[in-house]
């Protein structure tokens, strides 16, 4: 059954996907066609989140982040600010959720996590969902919840929900500082 709705998913993705198709992506009879990416050894067998991909990974924590805590203070009737103990759940169920619906796509020709939060997700291409992704997104955000305390993240939140990326993500020892996928963002972390 989990096989069958991947597909469907895949398929809507794609169907979505081509009605924004430009003339630059159509063959010459008007046909379009799209593989899922092939995976290296690393990419497959491994239970981390390889290098190059950990800034998408980071981007994709850090939006389902602000998500969750958005939600969460939503919720609240009155004050919406939400005390230790619901920040700190509301973390943890972010990390604990399931991650199902990001997966690995290649986008001319790089392969990218793509999902909520991500601009590969509007891009056309197939997802390749399931399989060792959400996992490793589950992995990478509980060691998230390791390396910062969750007042922190709640902190950088709290004062702009929209910065809340860059300081997981661009900070000094950030993912996507690190990775050099993406460069840094105009605003710095003295802005958080």
């Amino acid at each position: 059954m989990k096989s069958w709705l991947t597909v469907c998913v895949v398929a809507a993705a794609v169907v979505y996907g081509l009605g924004r198709a430009n003339s630059e992506k159509l063959g010459s009879d008007g046909t379009i066609s799209f593989s899922a990416p092939s995976l290296d050894t690393e990419e497959t067998h491994s239970s981390h989140m390889p290098q190059r991909l950990r800034c998408d990974a980071c981007r994709a924590i850090a939006f389902q982040f602000k998500d969750y805590l958005s939600k969460a203070e939503n919720k609240r009737t009155g004050k919406t600010q939400l005390s230790e103990s619901e920040y700190i759940d509301t973390i943890e169920q972010c990390c604990s959720q399931k991650w199902d619906q990001y997966g690995l796509k290649e986008v001319n020709g790089m392969k990218r996590i793509s999902g909520p939060g991500l601009e590969e997700e509007e891009k056309m291409g197939m997802v390749m969902l399931g399989g060792p992704w959400p996992g490793r997104l589950y992995k990478m955000c509980h060691s998230y919840l390791g390396e910062y305390e969750e007042a922190d993240i709640y902190k950088a939140y709290r004062k702009n929900p929209h910065f809340l990326e860059e300081f997981l993500c661009f900070g000094k020892n950030g993912d996507c500082t690190k990775s050099g996928q993406i460069k840094k963002r105009k605003s710095s972390e003295k802005e958080l």
